[in-house]
């Protein structure tokens, strides 16, 4: 297993038969993101894209107020949508994970009730029973994040997040342990195979308390390797996909500019049958593919001291000045996406996010990365714009 730092100004030795040699190589920012076309989704609510298909020919959409999910053309026509939000036989129950493509013509999602696989009309197609009881959901819903299908060695295979109980906690050793933070599962076969621990040298292992969103995975497979990133942890591990599990190839050291630490926490704060997230900490939140670049879009998170001050204030009672200071930082926090070179797993660039997207996320298929326009703070749209970017060099 191989290890690689990265940083903005990197240092490394050259070895001969003197003494070593110490060089400085500044990696500057190579790349942008150029706006190539876009699409209207017409539809009155607050929709967000969850997935773009392998062929870029269906995007899907989720509206969380009617807990429907619409299906698009490439031009915004609406195909279909649906719900399954009812007591019914096919209802997947409280939501877990957003619904990843299987094809063009079908999608899979995660809820406590299995794994469900529909076509696009909301007819089921298939059922998988969890393994064993699911624990709370703490997930958090980005732009361009559901679950991942792919095939392998000829078979179709889905990756999710786990929700496996364990019988543990996280104020226990046991819970850090015995993590995993995704499922294998072979559609075909119904098998289940946990996957990706918190490896050694993880700042999970450290001994204090964490919460699920300090380690919320985001992850993304290209052939048979598995690139994933836990939450709030500055590596970058790469796994080998194998039928009935997987192995840990490289870990990468990144060093992202405006990333805040992780506050600590005692693990006598933590209980059981209690799930906890927050939105202010940094975070690695999404991974993405695409023409020879691995794209790590990552929040930089509040400072700490910020986070106390604003949470003191709110439980003194003066909320408006809790919500106006935490308006006020928001704005200085970093938003951005670190571009490495699939190959050589070398940093290239730090691109910013273009002006007037939405910077929770953004989805990307056949080549393109797909972003959605920011909401307009004046007056109600009844339509939501999509555009189609293309990571390119300057």
């Amino acid at each position: 297993m191989k290890q690689y730092y990265h940083s903005w100004l990197i240092s490394f030795f050259l070895f001969s038969c003197t003494s070593p040699k110490e060089k400085e190589i500044e990696i500057t920012n190579n790349y942008t993101f150029e706006v190539i076309d876009s699409l209207d989704l017409k539809f009155l609510g607050n929709p967000i894209l969850v997935e773009v298909s392998p062929k870029s020919s269906r995007f899907a959409f989720y509206d969380n107020a009617s807990k429907e999910f619409l299906f698009t053309d490439s031009s915004g026509e609406v195909l279909s949508k649906f719900s399954k939000n009812a007591d019914t036989p096919d209802a997947h129950g409280p939501l877990m994970e957003l619904p990843g493509f299987v094809d063009e013509e079908n999608v899979a999602l995660v809820g406590l009730n299995g794994v469900f696989l529909y076509d696009l009309a909301g007819n089921l197609v298939k059922k998988l029973a969890h393994p064993e009881k699911q624990r709370a959901a703490t997930s958090k819903y980005f732009i361009g994040k559901g679950v991942e299908t792919f095939i392998m060695d000829g078979h179709q295979y889905l990756l999710s997040k786990s929700f496996r109980k364990r019988d543990t906690y996280a104020g226990e050793q046991k819970f850090y342990d015995t993590f995993k933070a995704l499922e294998l599962i072979h559609l075909e076969n119904e098998d289940f195979f946990e996957i990706v621990p918190f490896e050694e040298g993880s700042q999970f292992l450290d001994g204090n308390g964490y919460f699920a969103s300090d380690y919320e995975p985001a992850y993304e497979v290209f052939e048979d390797k598995l690139y994933i990133a836990l939450g709030g942890e500055k590596r970058l591990l790469v796994y080998s996909l194998h039928p009935n599990g997987a192995s840990l190839d490289t870990i990468v050291h990144l060093q992202i500019p405006g990333f805040e630490k992780l506050p600590i926490t005692s693990r006598e704060e933590f209980y059981k049958n209690s799930a906890t997230i927050k939105w202010s900490t940094p975070a690695i939140r999404n991974i993405h593919v695409s023409d020879g670049h691995i794209i790590l879009h990552y929040y930089g998170g509040f400072p700490e001291a910020v986070m106390k001050e604003i949470d003191a204030l709110w439980i003194a009672g003066n909320i408006d000045e809790s919500n106006r200071i935490h308006k006020k930082e928001a704005k200085k926090i970093t938003h951005g996406s670190l571009v490495l070179d699939i190959q050589t797993l070398e940093t290239k660039g730090n691109v910013q996010f273009p002006e007037g997207v939405n910077n929770s996320g953004f989805g990307s298929g056949g080549g393109y990365l797909w972003m959605q326009r920011s909401a307009n703070e004046e007056e109600e749209e009844d339509f939501l714009r999509i555009y189609k970017f293309k990571l390119v060099k300057k």
